[in-house]
């Protein structure tokens, strides 16, 4: 039998990039030892075959550890970009007029190519057009069926393809571009258990997703375009989940704008129980450098204490030269927070109202009981995952371990914050969840002798969205001796 691994000492989940420099079997474990909770395979880089040993290596760890493992697909979505220029490169000048048009001849200092329809039929005077990251900035002031003419504000070099960004239009552009389809489908063909959709700018960009992936993977929105904060609560309440993708929204906001957002986003994903992950420089320097800035450390601190679910690590575990390390420092900088005596108060800032049903009233009664009786652990059974979701929007001050009968639950719920799910058999009767929560609770090193945990499900049992049971249980310590049934995990 696999042993078991104790839940993490600390509750925000850790969400790793893999990539060139964490693309092994064993460097994939390496990560998952030092702290990482969840994987990412980023589909903008590499075909689908480089895709498939990712894949495999993750679910040989799975079987390894015993621990149900997460793996989230993120997809490119619609690219923006200039066409080419005659040499290749140009100088724009700050002051001087540059016109974008449907003209596939290549470019030159006045002029060049933007084969993007949908621009031409949103752009409006007085749009900014953001070139290289932000780097250079336009400002239309004549629009024409096949020609935006603009004044350089911020001017510099500019050469072939470059990024465009379009921070002051909503575009008649849907969210899945076809490479993003493809990529879809075989993702969830791999098993991932969470697909990410890029370039979310209102509710309606979910639905094609949510429609092709069928039910075979929850669905996470990246907020990185100003025009979805404008219709933020909607987009939350058609998403499983959250990414604040602070790399283009600090190109389409100014950088002093991106905080108190980042604060807003997690604030609301929390209210509506959605998970939330915070992403992008979160230790850029680690890329290079074996230990971060007291900035970066920072940033990472203020994410936990906001409550965010997940943080996550980007070229820093993908294409760094420190994966293990990046992983490690994040993992300490967590379990650091976390271990501050203001750390509780501080993440029960936001407000998360009960709905006025029974699975939230005794969601919030587990983490107010828990924390007056010093209870070890809240236990809960749940086959579709919604009672750890309701609690664990409650920020108990306790591990809550989730036994579910669904392999495909529990590895959803990786990103979940401070969830130790575990695939194992179903029970049948209230005696048989008793006894079951005690075993697992020591099985899994959550409690020992004389502690007592808390115990949430539905009854009947193996009923979905039923839960209306809470207990308190003692744990004797023999639970497991002469136990000769297997628990199915």
């Amino acid at each position: 039998m696999t042993q078991a691994i104790s839940p993490r000492s600390r509750k925000v989940r850790v969400l790793a990039t893999l990539g060139p420099a964490s693309a092994s079997p064993e460097m994939i474990e390496k990560l998952f030892r030092a702290g990482a909770d969840a994987f990412r395979i980023n589909m903008s880089h590499g075909d689908q075959a480089s895709k498939i040993p990712l894949f495999e290596a993750i679910r040989a760890m799975e079987k390894t550890t015993g621990r149900p493992t997460t793996i989230l697909a993120d997809l490119q979505g619609p690219k923006l970009r200039v066409g080419k220029f005659a040499e290749g490169k140009v100088m724009l000048v700050t002051g001087h007029q540059f016109t974008l048009d449907r003209d596939p001849t290549p470019g030159d200092a006045t002029r060049v190519e933007l084969p993007h329809r949908e621009i031409f039929e949103a752009a409006h005077a007085d749009a900014r057009l953001l070139l290289d990251d932000g780097k250079l900035v336009l400002r239309v002031t004549d629009v024409a069926p096949d020609r935006l003419t603009t004044i350089v504000e911020v001017g510099g070099p500019l050469s072939n393809n470059k990024g465009l960004n379009v921070p002051d239009m909503v575009l008649p552009l849907a969210a899945l571009t076809d490479k993003d389809r493809s990529d879809l489908s075989f993702a969830v063909e791999q098993g991932a258990d969470w697909i990410a959709l890029s370039f979310v700018q209102r509710p309606e960009d979910l639905m094609e997703a949510r429609r092709l992936i069928g039910g075979k993977a929850a669905l996470l929105a990246k907020i990185e375009k100003p025009s979805a904060i404008a219709r933020l609560e909607e987009i939350l309440e058609q998403c499983d989940g959250v990414m604040v993708a602070r790399g283009d929204l600090g190109v389409e906001l100014p950088p002093q704008q991106v905080p108190p957002l980042q604060k807003r986003i997690v604030e609301s994903a929390r209210r509506l129980g959605r998970p939330v992950i915070v992403a992008t420089q979160m230790l850029e320097s680690m890329i290079e450098s074996p230990s971060p800035t007291r900035a970066e450390v920072s940033d990472v601190a203020t994410a936990v204490y906001d409550g965010a679910d997940a943080i996550m690590l980007s070229a820093e575990s993908a294409a760094g030269k420190w994966p293990v390390e990046s992983v490690s420092m994040m993992n300490s900088i967590a379990d650091a927070v976390e271990r501050d005596p203001a750390h509780g108060d501080r993440v029960h800032f936001t407000v998360t109202k009960p709905d006025p049903t029974t699975a939230d009233a005794l969601s919030e009664a587990a983490k107010n009981i828990a924390s007056t009786i010093s209870a070890s652990a809240i236990i809960c059974f749940t086959s579709s995952g919604s009672t750890a979701r309701r609690i664990a929007r409650e920020r108990p001050s306790v591990p809550i371990l989730v036994l579910t009968p669904e392999r495909d639950t529990a590895r959803r719920l990786g990103l979940l914050w401070g969830t130790h799910a575990v695939n194992t058999r179903d029970v049948d009767s209230f005696e048989e969840m008793v006894a079951k929560a005690k075993r697992m609770a020591l099985r899994h090193g959550i409690a020992k002798a004389g502690d007592r945990v808390i115990v949430c499900a539905g009854v009947p049992f193996k009923t979905p969205g039923s839960t209306n049971v809470l207990h308190v249980v003692t744990i004797l310590g023999d639970e497991l001796n002469n136990y000769q049934g297997s628990e199915g995990n």
